[in-house]
């Protein structure tokens, strides 16, 4: 056992994470990509579809950002959430927590990988044909110009407003209406995570650092005495 933890340290699994959720990422992704037409819609049951859709690169589809600009905004993002793992587990924070943001890191990866090698790699997206592989470098885009491949819908309730209701009155309403991946799942369910179980992990991590600068500003004083 003692063995076994030695191996599998918080380092190690917060890699064996990110890779993993990666894998399973980009299978379902390529999956998707490459057997289903722009637009199709696959009913599982009534309140889940396999829906194929792109996007920009935003969680469930949305597009407050220009591209290229939201692509580097999430590889500084990954980058500064990496570091910041490799600090809590340098310093001996909880093992939920590297899980959780190892969550988050390897969702915001799987995306902004779409983003960076998708449009060098596959034609473009239609409704009428199926994406297929092509040389590098002769895709539907540019490097970081990609879009995302999104693909699960859970329209769990399907109903429509009262008539009564101001705006909104005998329009369709859907809830959950917006259509995401693996990733996002991944950055939602890790990021939930964080607010419910590691609130105060951020703050342990920075108080460590605390009783060192207490002690050298104490041996400061003694020597001056």
């Amino acid at each position: 056992m003692r063995k076994s933890k030695e191996f599998l340290t918080d380092g190690r699994m917060a890699w064996f994470i990110i890779v993993a959720i990666l894998v399973i990422d980009q299978i379902i992704k390529i999956e998707v990509k490459t057997t289903m037409t722009l637009g199709e819609s696959l009913r599982v049951t009534d309140w889940f579809y396999i829906n194929f859709v792109e996007n920009i690169g935003m969680a469930y589809g949305m597009t407050f950002f220009n591209k290229l600009f939201l692509s580097i905004l999430r590889i500084v993002a990954i980058s500064a959430i990496g570091w910041y793992i490799w600090r809590v587990v340098k310093q001996g924070g909880r093992t939920r927590y590297v899980v959780f943001l190892s969550m988050v890191v390897a969702g915001a990866a799987g995306n902004i990988f779409d983003s960076m090698f998708y449009g060098l790699i596959f034609s473009g997206a239609s409704p009428y044909y199926v994406s297929y592989f092509v040389p590098f470098g002769t895709g539907y885009s540019s490097f970081l110009m990609g879009k995302v491949v999104d693909m699960f819908y859970f329209p769990i309730i399907q109903t429509t407003w009262p008539t009564w209701m101001p705006m909104f009155g005998g329009q369709e309403f859907i809830f959950f209406s917006p259509v995401f991946n693996f990733a996002d799942a991944c950055i939602s369910v890790g990021m939930v995570c964080l607010l419910l179980f590691c609130r105060k992990d951020w703050e342990s991590i920075e108080v460590r650092r605390k009783p060192k600068a207490i002690s050298e500003d104490t041996e400061k004083q003694g020597g001056e005495e």
